[in-house]
């Protein structure tokens, strides 16, 4: 039964917008009128245009990823129980908050009743259910084992949804604290600093360095500072889309690449990422090459998208998986010893399970320990900052005591 989005005004006056399932959107209308309500419209939900200008996009905001997290796991607890997909579609929507949600499951659950597997049904809505995604559910629909494939693809998810709520929230601290130390030093520079100054105007001393320094740093934030505030803003709003070209892009993606630090972050975060999804796309029986090409579109940058997409290909033509890999140089020795090792003994989806909490454990470490070093050098940095500003306003000060005496 097809799902409709409505739009109607009820006793009171207030405006409701919900998903109902009818044959036809007169029959919408008409279960509207009888509730007292006054239809305004209603427009069928299972159109793929409508998800893609509604943003289901897991990047965008449209579908966070705690949100497809728990309908992952809502579907794989309904259907373990033995429930049919389409009365499984019908209690998560019922579920959901969210119209925009309600409306995503019954079209999808309308494209089910149609005939179409679950997986084809997602592909309606490529946004809100990535390439990993559509592949893990087609391949447990293909093996009969789609309860099981639900629930590892509910542990990734969440799992995923886990990792990215603790870097979000390793990282509020020392934003928050970078934010307030630019404030405060822009705030003394503007404001304070000047009245201070105006004390040694009327004398005719030669004025430190340092202090005359800072007069200029003042002098230079109350004149220009707006206009830089504004131009770079434009600025920033201006390269929006230069930035989305893949020219661009790419090069940037590359010298991600070359600075040490930078690297080792992201290499950590795209092998995690690749060993993850290889791992789940294997266990779930898709095909290794397929799988290394839909594991490809995960990576974050697009050097190492390339070098998985060309790892596909030597694989094609017989080549091993961990030496591919290796000679790309994107992925960490250790991580290949246990891709090789898994090759070796027939257990590639269980290696590349460990490699990925291996790396997820060290990208995690990595990132703990750069914001714990961050913190203080933030506040060693503040210091140096009001010293000089102290310095500055107190040499002249001690030269003209010194004049006195």
């Amino acid at each position: 039964m097809p799902a409709f989005e409505f739009v109607s005004v009820d006793t009171a006056g207030r405006k409701q917008k919900g998903v109902l399932e009818a044959d036809s959107a007169r029959q919408v209308r008409q279960q509207l009128r009888d509730k007292g309500w006054l239809p305004v419209s209603v427009e069928p939900a299972a159109v793929e245009h409508k998800s893609a200008r509604r943003g289901f996009s897991l990047s965008r905001g449209g579908m966070s990823a705690y949100e497809l997290a728990l309908i992952t796991r809502q579907l794989a607890t309904l259907i373990q129980a033995g429930i049919p997909v389409e009365e499984t579609l019908r209690a998560v929507s019922r579920q959901s908050e969210r119209p925009a949600l309600q409306s995503l499951t019954l079209a999808v659950r309308a494209r089910v009743s149609e005939g179409y597997t679950l997986a084809q049904s997602m592909s309606e809505f490529p946004q809100a259910f990535p390439d990993l995604y559509r592949a893990t559910v087609s391949a447990g629909e293909k093996s009969g084992h789609l309860d099981l494939v639900l629930n590892q693809l509910a542990d990734y998810t969440e799992s995923r949804y886990d990792i990215q709520k603790k870097i979000q929230g390793a990282m509020i601290y020392p934003a928050i604290l970078t934010l307030l130390a630019t404030v405060i030093v822009i705030g003394l520079l503007t404001y304070v600093v000047p009245d201070i100054v105006k004390v040694f105007d009327n004398t005719r001393q030669q004025l430190p360095l340092l202090t005359r320094g800072l007069i200029w740093t003042s002098d230079f934030l109350k004149a220009v500072g707006p206009y830089a505030i504004v131009i770079l803003v434009v600025g920033g709003l201006a390269s929006r889309p230069l930035w989305r070209r893949d020219d661009v892009r790419y090069r940037l993606h590359g010298w991600q690449l070359r600075f040490p630090l930078i690297r080792k972050l992201v290499r950590g975060a795209n092998a995690s990422r690749f060993a993850s999804t290889l791992s789940i796309l294997t266990r779930s029986g898709v095909p290794l090459v397929e799988a290394l090409k839909i594991a490809a579109e995960v990576s974050s940058n697009w050097h190492i998208r390339d070098a998985i997409r060309q790892t596909a290909v030597k694989v094609t033509e017989g080549g091993s998986l961990s030496r591919a890999l290796e000679e790309s140089g994107h992925f960490p020795p250790m991580m290949m010893q246990m891709i090789a090792s898994g090759e070796q003994s027939g257990e590639l989806d269980e290696m590349l399970a460990r490699a990925a909490t291996m790396q997820e454990k060290e990208l995690g470490n990595l990132v703990t320990t750069l914001v714990g070093l961050f913190e203080p050098l933030m506040l060693l940095l503040m210091a140096g900052v009001v010293l000089m500003i102290v310095l500055a306003i107190m040499l002249p000060i001690l030269s003209m005591n010194n004049l006195v005496g």
